[in-house]
């Protein structure tokens, strides 16, 4: 059963079920709730871990390392693995930070202040790029959510 027949973002014509995906902009539109999970990872200078999305939505620009959550899994579980995956590194995963919506209002996000405790950087297979940015030099952000989660992070540090 179709819920929508249009993509919220681009009003391109949505086709399958479990998710519906836009024949527009590509972006997939899940019928029931999504919670997607996040890191907020400073390095030793400040500076925001950002990766460039090498997948739709948002192609090019950048977020906080972040996913999905799986079944079985934490939040802080699917947090960490996120990172891992996307930035090459382990991380710590620490307190939330906060709970944002997302998308088109169905889903939310928990964005979770984390600390780099291995690995090597280096973006992974649905990135373009992987780095860390000063406060002053963020590139375009491709969600809100995860532009929110950095920015209440910067401002209670």
């Amino acid at each position: 059963m179709q819920v929508h027949s249009f993509c919220p973002l681009c009003g391109g014509a949505l086709t399958g079920d479990r998710p519906q995906l836009c024949t527009g902009c590509g972006a997939p539109h899940f019928r029931d709730p999504k919670v997607g999970v996040g890191v907020v990872v400073r390095d030793e200078h400040g500076r925001l871990l950002l990766v460039q999305r090498d997948v739709e939505p948002e192609r090019g620009r950048w977020a906080l390392p972040a996913g999905f959550l799986d079944a079985d899994e934490s939040p802080q579980a699917a947090a960490a693995r996120e990172c891992r995956e996307e930035t090459g590194l382990e991380v710590a995963v620490g307190e939330l930070i906060g709970l944002y919506p997302a998308g088109s209002g169905t889903s939310f996000f928990l964005a979770f202040a984390a600390t780099v405790t291995g690995g090597r950087l280096a973006a992974g297979d649905d990135a373009r790029d992987v780095r860390f940015f000063g406060p002053d030099e963020l590139p375009p952000m491709a969600f809100a959510s995860t532009f929110a989660a950095a920015v209440s992070d910067a401002a209670v540090e």
